[in-house]
Order: structure tokens, then sequence, then C-alpha cells
């Protein structure tokens, strides 16, 4: 696959990336997990995205690491909460949550550490800002940067102190494409398309009432448009790793074949220009905020 800078890190990572919630799931066993992690060294991904919430994903990652100190994978995790005797959302949550992550990682040093979707008011206080450019300072983290949507979004990329951001790009969430992503772009900054296959709404026949899906379903209707090949999937993935400024896109799988099927996707190139202008008018005509 492609291989391609995030930002001014130093750091390459190649245009599909594993997100690694669902490999931390209860009903995801460690040799499952093993399984698509093995998966996507043999396809040659280049980067996983895991959180502190993500269940055993760190774990299961740390462990998996442990045994392929050559995988040659930049590893992007997320802190800011769920530490011992910190309130979630300040400079020692943050902290801990390096630290933690280091641990269970086995990791010297983190790639990239992100702050876990808090608000604008958490941002503008400044503590977990702080928190994340002193682990920086002390080696403890190579790259730092912030995972979210909308204002807050905005925030991180025109504060100056972050190198990454990670927000959802998607045939049905373009708000972060229009909005962050050229300035995000214009100052070095990575970025990291989450949610690039929009939660596959197309499964659904019938509206998903509380799903992940049931939104990204919603405004595919409204869109009232269908891939020219007729391959949701693809198209879905080639349109968020192609997008202007995506330095990777992320989709989140325990499934090797799934997998598989999407570093495929991307192997094919960029959609044609027709399909992504199309794409890009029918949400243009509604302009959703960014999902949450």
């Amino acid at each position: 696959m492609e291989l391609r800078p995030l930002g001014a890190t130093g750091l390459s990572v190649t245009a599909l990336g594993l997100g690694a919630g669902q490999i931390g799931e209860a009903w995801v066993s460690d040799a499952e997990a093993f399984a698509v992690l093995d998966a996507a060294a043999s396809f040659g991904v280049g980067l996983i995205d895991t959180a502190r919430g993500y269940g055993a994903s760190e774990e299961r990652i740390g462990r998996w690491l442990s045994e392929r100190r050559d995988a040659g994978v930049v590893v992007v995790t997320k802190v800011g909460y769920d530490v011992e005797a910190a309130q979630d959302w300040t400079f020692d949550a943050v902290a801990g949550g390096i630290e933690r992550a280091l641990r269970v990682l086995r990791a010297d040093v983190l790639d990239v550490a992100l702050v876990h979707s808090c608000s604008l008011e958490v941002l503008r206080r400044g503590e977990v800002v702080e928190a994340l450019l002193a682990a920086r300072a002390a080696g403890r983290v190579r790259a730092v940067g912030y995972s979210g949507e909308n204002e807050a979004l905005v925030w991180a990329v025109a504060s100056g102190s972050f190198e990454v951001v990670e927000t959802s790009v998607n045939l049905a969430d373009q708000w972060s494409l229009v909005n962050v992503l050229p300035a995000a772009a214009a100052a070095g900054i990575g970025v990291i398309a989450k949610r690039p296959l929009a939660n596959a709404p197309w499964r659904f026949a019938e509206r998903p009432v509380g799903s992940y899906s049931e939104t990204y379903w919603e405004r595919l209707r409204a869109m009232a448009l269908a891939p020219d090949d007729g391959d949701w999937a693809s198209t879905a993935a080639r349109f968020a790793a192609y997008a202007p400024g995506v330095s990777a896109a992320i989709v989140g799988s325990a499934s090797a074949d799934h997998l598989r099927d999407a570093v495929a996707a991307v192997e094919r190139g960029p959609l044609p220009e027709a399909e992504v202008a199309r794409w890009h008018d029918a949400w243009a005509r509604h302009s959703w905020p960014g999902d949450l």
C-alpha cells in the first residue's frame, strides 16, 4: 500500500490502518484478535489505532508486538480518562493514561498519543494539552494530538499544539473534510480518518434503530446516491483513504476477511473524480455536523 507521511511528525503510515476497537471486545478471543493483527501485518498495514476505552485492545496489541518487534507499525492510542486516582480529563488522567499505555503496550515510547474526544471546554482549560506536551518533552511520546469532531476539532487544529488529529471522514460525514482538513494540511498536521465505512449502514434494509449505523443510514437515504459500481464498502474505503489531507483511514474489524477486502479496495486507488464530486455535492445539500 501507499506509504504517506503522518503530517510533519516524521512518522510514515500506510493509506489504510487497522482500527483496533473491535479486537478489544470481550466476545473476541485472544486467538481471534491475534489472527486479525497477523493478517494486518501480512497485508502490509502500517498503522494500528487503539485507545484506553477499547477493552483489551491495548493489552492484546502489546502482547502481539512483544513477539513482533520488527512489525514496523505505527501505534496510535488515546487517553484522558479511566485512570486510577485521577479525575477524567485532567493533567493526571492524561499523564497516567500515557504511563499505563506504555506499560500495557510494552513500549519504551508511544508513537502517537491523542486526547480522546473531550469537549471544547476541556481543551480550553488547558490541562490535557499541557500533559500531552509534557509527555512529548520527556520523550514518552513522539507525537501528540486530538481525536474528535466539530468545534473542538477546529480549536485543536488552530491551537498550534497538536501534530495529529483523528476525525470522521466518510460518504455521509464530510464536515471535517470540508471545514477542518484544509487547515490541518496547511499546518502540517497528520490526519487519521476514522469511520471510513460509516458503520456500514447499507447492510440494513430498514432503519437500524439504536445501532451505531442509524445516523449514517438516515443520511445516506437523504443523499439518495449509490456507488457507480454498486460496491458500497469499496467505494467508501476509497473515498476516505484518498480524501484530500488524509494521511490514513482506519477500518475497524475483528475479521481478517473484512480487512483484506478494505486493503484490496484501497489498493485500487482513488475513485474517479466525477464520482467523488457527486458525493461531495450530495452531502453539501445538507451540510450535517460531524457525527459524535
